[in-house]
């Protein structure tokens, strides 16, 4: 499980990136509604739903949004959805495995928006299955090694390390602890998460999110700069879908090529 996974880590800068805010409310909200028409609109109840809305808080989700999102959800709503979950598989530049995961009313559209992003983008779509064995569902709880915390009138940073996460979890299942550079994610068997993620806040230690994600059994090295690009830029225009929820690749870029991107980046 070790090694550096560039997945988890474009998640988190886009997670940052004022300009794709409206896109990412857009996902969260729809991950409430999934979450409580699975398990129900109580968060005490319902772990997934309860983590689903602690990530749209942490991004600013208005409350109001949230709270509509639960009852849509939920089927309280006069507007209650319903939504079908769907994957996608792909190759990318350098024999990359590209998993797109879907959150859509309307399969068709789905379908037709992914297939036009990765055949225009230099990728192919693969056979079902064929992508997906390359990654394993784990339980992922994302910890950012420095944060703000109101204490009475005053912002106070807290800093976190890899030995306080031990400590915390080790009456936890956690499989391993990625350094993702901003970041640490503590890595379980699904059915392990919630578990991890109420260990990690009886240490008093805040966590950014917790949920289900695709993680790759082993990753593919990049060593070429556009080979990079390219992939970057599959994975931007796939996130920017509607119906596309998350994007998950093995890629791993060598030392090079991740500091030419973050040049490119700054």
């Amino acid at each position: 499980m070790s090694g550096h996974s560039k997945w988890a880590t474009t998640k988190h800068k886009k997670a940052a990136i004022d300009a794709k805010r409206g896109k990412l409310f857009a996902k969260l909200v729809k991950n409430i509604e999934v979450s409580a028409r699975v398990g129900g609109g109580d968060p005490s109840g319902n772990p997934t739903l309860y983590d689903a809305i602690q990530k749209a808080k942490k991004n600013s989700v208005p409350a109001d949004n949230i709270d509509r999102a639960v009852k849509r959800g939920s089927g309280d709503g006069a507007d209650s959805v319903n939504y079908e979950e769907i994957m996608y598989e792909a190759y990318g530049p350098e024999g990359v495995a590209v998993l797109i995961e879907c959150l859509t009313d309307n399969r068709n559209r789905a379908v037709a928006d992914v297939r036009t992003a990765i055949t225009r983008n230099g990728a192919t779509m693969a056979d079902g299955g064929s992508v997906q064995r390359l990654f394993t569902r784990k339980g992922v709880v994302t910890v950012s090694k420095s944060y703000e915390v109101e204490e009475g009138r005053k912002s106070v940073t807290h800093t976190v390390d890899e030995d306080q996460l031990l400590e915390a979890t080790l009456e936890a299942s956690v499989e391993d602890i990625l350094d993702q550079g901003e970041v640490f994610e503590l890595i379980s068997d699904p059915n392990d998460l919630v578990g991890v993620r109420k260990a990690v806040q009886a240490a008093g230690i805040d966590y950014d999110s917790a949920e289900v994600s695709f993680v790759p059994s082993f990753n593919q090295q990049v060593d070429d700069v556009e080979a990079a690009r390219k992939i970057e830029k599959i994975v931007e225009i796939l996130d920017d879908l509607d119906d596309v929820q998350n994007v998950f690749t093995n890629a791993e870029y060598s030392d090079t090529v991740e500091e030419a991107l973050e040049v490119e980046e700054d």
